[in-house]
């Protein structure tokens, strides 16, 4: 049977530096851009040689908000690359040209070893293994062949029971022990793949989170042997295991001894099932079990910038937030601002629906409410802590010119669409700032301002969407009235709607947004 190292998964938080680290500095190629098979909105990037081959694949889970893991017992600790060991001075050269810090060369069981850490803390290990060949390493403008990551060369595993660890993996994957010393075990696989297995006992257990390494997956020929495993693992009573068809390899997923996770994982069908060779990584895929619209999980999704694509960094501004840039803008942006209990992602599917070519701008609320987001906080149902609009309306005012001049957005051209808590934060920031909000459309939206000033929102235009049997529908009247008095333009609409949203309120915030703004 063929045994070796599939893919190796880690999870990252900084999506965009990770892209930078793995593509722009070591040259892999970005072969796969999915959605999560567990959860819809999180991204998950693949890198592997120029034809995804297995054994090249390094992959993450990106976790913008997940807090920080710990590496320790039961988990891997390190990725090691290969690369020809003449080619340690040109990454030695690389790594101080972009100023990524390294230590080494060392040697390990007789190899250089140049030891780096990813944007996330990650160690990644480019090895010198003699006579090394790749299936095909990928060639960028700046790498040559001989310079370039060949495969994936192993993997570190920290266990607190090193021998049953060693003796799992050998048993059941093929591997076998090929060396010891300084209290690590190296286990080599058929294509050459070793894994190290460090005797860490006394070292602390781990902690998943961003920045570590979540599962190693070693190689089977074919759906039969992993079935066969599977059986085998279950006559010994190894503990749970799953079995998943990941629609690019069909896989099982057991913990060892020690703890850490393990896959394994069929070659084929392989990368390039969904997609030709020429333009693999380029689209996006969604799972099919999610039964969700993939244009909305792609609003969701981070987006990131590969090396020489242009690209728009998001600024450090007062609000967490999220910039979606359509692929062919129409220079118009809606701000979304989402209700209680949502994040900066909640509205993007129904800002892209609503205008598919505008850049969307969505900032999360800061503050809590029972522990969840809100953009002020309330004190009963219909009262609310005055303080802390003011304060919030302030920081958001300022948010929004900051967002101006560092996205280039144009206040003209900009629709501000809130729903529930965030159409009640437009409407304060309409009578606190005025000329801020322009344009705005305000779903299941009411007053929240016991105060009345004194403002002129002559020129802003409002559009309203009440649910007839929405139970705070009653009160969306005083806000009209307010902005009217004002000298804003306003229409409200009863929709047949309670306060959820729907395909109805998309239709009418989109033919009002083609209306006053184009």
């Amino acid at each position: 049977m063929t045994s070796g190292i599939h893919h190796i998964t880690a999870i990252t938080r900084k999506i965009q530096a990770n892209v930078d680290f793995y593509v722009g500095f070591l040259g892999l190629r970005l072969v796969k851009r999915t959605a999560g098979y567990e959860d819809a909105d999180q991204l998950h990037l693949i890198y592997g040689d120029a034809v995804a081959s297995p054994g090249s694949l390094v992959t993450f889970l990106a976790w913008e908000d997940g807090s920080p893991g710990r590496v320790g017992l039961g988990q891997p600790s390190e990725i090691a690359l290969s690369i020809r060991p003449d080619a340690i001075g040109f990454w030695l050269t690389r790594a101080l040209t972009y100023n990524i810090a390294l230590t080494g060369p060392s040697q390990e069981f007789g190899e250089p070893v140049l030891r780096l850490k990813d944007p996330d803390g990650i160690i990644v290990k480019l090895v010198g293994e003699a006579d090394v060949e790749g299936p095909a390493p990928h060639i960028t403008k700046d790498i040559v062949a001989a310079d370039a990551v060949q495969r994936i060369r192993g993997a570190t595993i920290l266990s607190e029971k090193p021998a049953e660890t060693a003796a799992f993996i050998a048993g059941h994957f093929g591997f076998r022990t090929v060396a010891e010393a300084s209290g690590i075990t190296r286990l080599a696989g058929e294509v050459g793949d070793v894994l190290d297995i460090r005797n860490a006992s006394g070292f602390w257990t781990s902690a998943p989170g961003t920045g570590t390494i979540d599962h190693i997956a070693l190689r089977a020929p074919d759906l039969a042997a992993v079935e066969a495993v599977a059986a085998r693992l279950a006559a010994e009573d190894v503990g749970d295991t799953n079995m998943h068809d990941r629609k690019y390899f069909y896989s099982l997923y057991v913990r060892e001894p020690g703890g850490s996770l393990i896959e394994y994982a069929t070659d084929g069908p392989g990368m390039t099932v969904d997609e030709p060779l020429e333009t693999l990584g380029s689209a996006l895929f969604v799972p099919r079990h999610f039964r969700t619209d993939p244009d909305d999980v792609r609003a969701r999704l981070p987006q990131f910038s590969l090396p020489g694509e242009e690209r728009m960094r998001e600024r450090d501004l007062p609000f967490v937030h999220r910039l979606h840039r359509p692929d062919d803008p129409d220079g118009t942006t809606i701000v979304l601002l989402h209700g209680t209990g949502g994040n900066e992602t909640s509205l993007l599917p129904f800002g892209a629906r609503l205008a598919p070519r505008a850049a969307l701008l969505s900032p999360r609320g800061r503050s809590f409410d029972e522990g969840v987001p809100r953009f002020f906080r309330r004190l009963t149902a219909l009262t609310f802590d005055q303080k802390d609009i003011a304060g919030e309306a302030e920081a958001f005012a300022a948010f929004m010119e900051e967002a101006n001049a560092a996205y280039g957005l144009d206040p003209a051209k900009t629709l501000f669409v809130g729903y529930s808590n965030g159409a009640n934060m437009i409407g304060a920031v309409m009578q606190l700032y005025p000329g801020v909000i322009r344009n705005a459309v305000l779903l299941r939206g009411m007053n929240v301002l016991e105060s009345r000033p004194e403002i002129d929102l002559s020129g802003t235009n409002v559009l309203m969407l009440t649910g007839e049997s929405d139970p705070y529908g009653a009160h969306a009247t005083e806000l009209e009235a307010r902005l009217k008095a004002a000298g804003a333009s306003v229409e409200n609409t009863l929709l047949a709607a309670g306060h959820d949203i729907g395909a109805a309120d998309a239709e009418l915030a989109k033919a009002y947004k083609e209306r006053i703004i184009g």
